[in-house]
């Protein structure tokens, strides 16, 4: 048998994706599943979009773009920041990636090796820690709680920097929780980056997703010495329900992106070009099918999490972005549930899926054992449906 390499043998496969699997698998058998697995909007892409793409095909443009993007795209990027945050990229800040993934991949290979510490804030999206242990960096966890808000906060970062920090990860809105940092939280956060002259690399993928009358804040946005400690990656994926075109973007000071990029020319070369050009329709043209699906998102989580807090033993953190209700179940533990024995996060899933057809992603998967997460980017129909299956579980 052929040997694997040591990072091969690391690295663990998504637990996110696992579990969409087995979701899929009984899906195929046809048993009806509430599956709540995945980070993908349930909205097709939106139809200019789609007609955009059919129009660059029908022009011929199915060639290599440049390796770090189409420069109108790279613009265009530009311009949406500005116009959002008052930040003047411009197109050399700018690198396009075959999706948000490898955005967050490619800034954490120009940044970090062996030696290297990378602080993560838990809960933390499943792949950033495998993502940094890819590059032989070394991880700091720093767990937060829910009396903080699932924050990390200006002690704890200093209490977690020592001479090999390198690199803070940031993500608001977040995945696993939905919190939303405000901009003092996040001012307070930048303020110790500019005195350590630490970098951040600032994962904000759901910022078109907020609810209420929350907004989100741009972590370079935050102080002039930002510009050069941070590195902002998002992409189509969420905001415009473009998940498998593969399109994600960085913005960073010129000689990080020129890192990208030549990591870029040699491990993939250009993001797929029909993708980019229906990207850059989405971004220069109307908003309305991104604001109508954010709304309908905020009308699912208000129902989501009411119908959570209905069950018994069950708290919900009521989430201000992502589309994701995370919930605790340590009340379960130690008791048995249509006969599986519940002894932490896993055993839930477990039981939630073969006894009453209802696949979430336990939260051990994101450094919060006790939690489980929920995706709500699915019919009002599942949710409901799934709550009542869950209660059956649950009585």
């Amino acid at each position: 048998m052929l040997r694997l390499s040591n990072l091969a043998q690391q690295v663990k496969p998504s637990a996110t994706l696992a579990a969409g699997a087995r979701a899929k698998e009984l899906k195929a058998t046809g048993v009806k599943v509430y599956d709540f697995t995945l980070g993908e909007p349930d909205f097709p892409t939106p139809p200019h979009i789609r007609a955009a793409a059919q129009k660059a095909m029908e022009d011929g443009h199915t060639k290599y773009t440049a390796a770090e993007g189409l420069p109108a795209l790279r613009q265009a990027i530009c311009k949406y920041y500005q116009d959002r945050t008052g930040l003047a990229y411009t197109p050399d800040q700018v690198i396009v990636s075959n999706g948000a993934k490898h955005s967050l991949h490619n800034a954490l290979a120009a940044l970090v090796g062996p030696g290297d510490e990378v602080i993560i804030p838990t809960p933390y999206w499943t792949s950033y820690a495998d993502l940094v242990s890819m590059t032989g960096a070394s991880i700091v966890f720093v767990p937060t709680t829910i009396e903080e808000g699932f924050k990390l906060t200006p002690a704890k970062l200093q209490g977690a920097i020592t001479p090999r920090t390198r690199l803070l990860m940031m993500n608001s809105p977040s995945n696993p929780t939905g919190v939303t940092y405000s901009r003092d939280e996040l001012l307070a956060i930048a303020n110790v980056l500019v005195e350590k002259q630490l970098a951040v690399l600032s994962d904000e993928i759901y910022e078109n997703l907020t609810y209420d009358d929350v907004k989100p804040t741009c972590m370079a946005s935050l102080r002039p010495e930002m510009l050069d400690l941070a590195i902002i990656v998002s992409g189509g994926s969420k905001s415009f329900a473009m998940t498998g075109w593969r399109i994600g973007w960085t913005l960073g000071p010129k000689h990080v992106i020129k890192a990208m990029g030549n990591i870029q020319s040699q491990q993939t070369g250009c993001p797929n070009s029909i993708s980019q050009y229906a990207a850059l329709v989405a971004l220069t043209s109307d908003m309305k099918a991104m604001h109508d699906m954010r709304a309908e998102f905020q009308t699912r989580r208000d129902l989501i999490c009411k119908g959570l807090a209905s069950l018994p033993g069950i708290t919900v953190h009521t989430p201000t972005g992502a589309f994701y209700a995370f919930f605790n179940v340590s009340k379960h533990f130690g008791k048995t549930l249509h006969g599986i024995k519940i002894n932490d996060s896993a055993d839930f899933c477990k039981a939630a899926l073969e006894k009453v057809q209802v696949s979430v992603v336990p939260g051990s998967a994101f450094g919060a054992e006790g939690y489980v997460r929920l995706s709500f980017a699915a019919s009002r129909e599942d949710l409901l449906g799934g709550v009542e299956q869950l209660r059956k579980l649950l009585s």
